[in-house]
């Protein structure tokens, strides 16, 4: 998902065509803004990555940031990259960057707060569901005497596990990842990457 346009406005001053692709209407306008403030041509468009598709449209797809696994079914997980798949041009990619399973065992139900400049502190954290199947964050925002939750509940992928997606949805030439870099997935990474192929 395009979210503020952290990687949609870089990639657009360096040349590339750049689509942008969002479910929420603030995301987008946060986009917009950035997108105007560095001059940078992207478009656009809000619609639901469950439904999205622009068959052959794509040399490149990202789902960066840990935004995918957010559905409640793993099938409609699997739907988003048949999707993808769908929408990038032969031989073209789909790169998708999440914390995996391996890399969350080591520092899962750990609290962390963080001191915000106000002097309020948002505290967050993690439980694992489902016999390791899903993940539950919680992030309590504590403002003087109130304090305020908001939740969100995500699937969790080992490598194999992605990777195994990846094919189901139709991707060739899979590969996992540890970083931006390329470097290997092993227990010491701090992100796992999944690229695939459209042939």
């Amino acid at each position: 998902c395009c979210g503020p346009g952290l990687f949609a406005v870089p990639l657009a001053g360096r040349g590339y065509e750049v689509t942008g692709v969002d479910l929420s209407p603030s995301m987008l306008e946060s986009a917009r803004t950035a997108c105007d403030a560095a001059g940078a041509a992207v478009r656009l468009e809000r619609a639901d990555m469950l439904t999205y598709r622009e068959p052959g449209a794509f040399d490149v797809i990202l789902n960066v940031f840990t935004s995918f696994g957010y559905f409640d079914e793993a099938e409609d997980n699997l739907q988003v990259l048949r999707n993808a798949h769908e929408s990038l041009a032969p031989g073209g990619q789909l790169l998708v960057d999440v914390m995996g399973k391996e890399v969350l065992a080591g520092w899962i139900g750990r609290p962390k707060a963080v001191d915000l400049p106000d002097g309020s502190y948002v505290v967050q954290r993690d439980t694992v569901l489902d016999s390791w199947r899903r993940l539950r964050t919680d992030w309590t925002l504590v403002r003087g005497t109130t304090a305020r939750t908001a939740s969100i509940t995500s699937w969790l992928y080992s490598a194999a596990e992605l990777h195994a997606l990846f094919e189901s949805a139709g991707f060739t030439d899979v590969e996992c990842f540890g970083g931006f870099d390329a470097s290997g997935y092993d227990q010491r990474s701090d992100r796992l990457i999944v690229r695939g192929r459209r042939k």
